[in-house]
């Protein structure tokens, strides 16, 4: 398995000199692409990091998944699945991080361990895509699509328990 890359790589140099490709050229105007494009995420990608990190030391999501709590127990959906559905939008090693404790405290085989299971893998973070693509390709107007990705994602959070519910009965 460790040797796909090294064969997809002299796969392409092969290609590339069969063709007549200046492979050494080409391989550097493409990092000079890359340079490119870092430079227009950077940014984006910097200005994310320092909210992630904000929203968590503030403890604003814990004081806002408090809120949701009673709610969410009341419509039968898993308390324990609220901190993981609101932070999994935000940051992926944060919620992976929840995903381990629900894990830990639960089991992975429970309901609320198989529904987080399939929270992580049904759900995107959203503002990292978002702003990752967006950045990358000079949009400025979102419009419509952060709020549509993040109702997808709601909508994916209680489809998952549902489908989870339904399938361990």
């Amino acid at each position: 398995m460790e040797a796909v890359i090294p064969i997809i790589v002299t796969a392409l140099c092969v290609y590339g000199l069969f063709k007549r490709v200046n492979i050494f050229d080409s391989f550097i105007e493409g990092a000079k692409e890359g340079f490119l494009t870092v430079k227009f995420v950077a940014p984006t990608m910097i200005a994310l990091l320092v909210a992630v990190g904000t929203l968590r030391a503030s403890g604003a999501l814990d004081h806002l998944a408090g809120l949701i709590r009673p709610i969410a127990e009341k419509v039968g959906f898993p308390a324990e699945l609220v901190p993981m559905g609101l932070l999994r939008p935000v940051s992926g090693s944060g919620a992976t991080a929840l995903l381990t404790g629900i894990y830990e405290n639960n089991g992975p085989d429970s309901f609320v361990g198989r529904c987080a299971s399939v929270v992580a893998g049904s759900t995107e973070t959203t503002f990292y895509a978002v702003s990752m693509y967006y950045g990358a390709a000079g949009v400025k107007k979102i419009r419509h699509t952060l709020f549509s990705a993040l109702l997808a994602d709601f909508t994916a959070i209680v489809i998952s328990v549902v489908t989870v519910g339904w399938l361990m009965a």
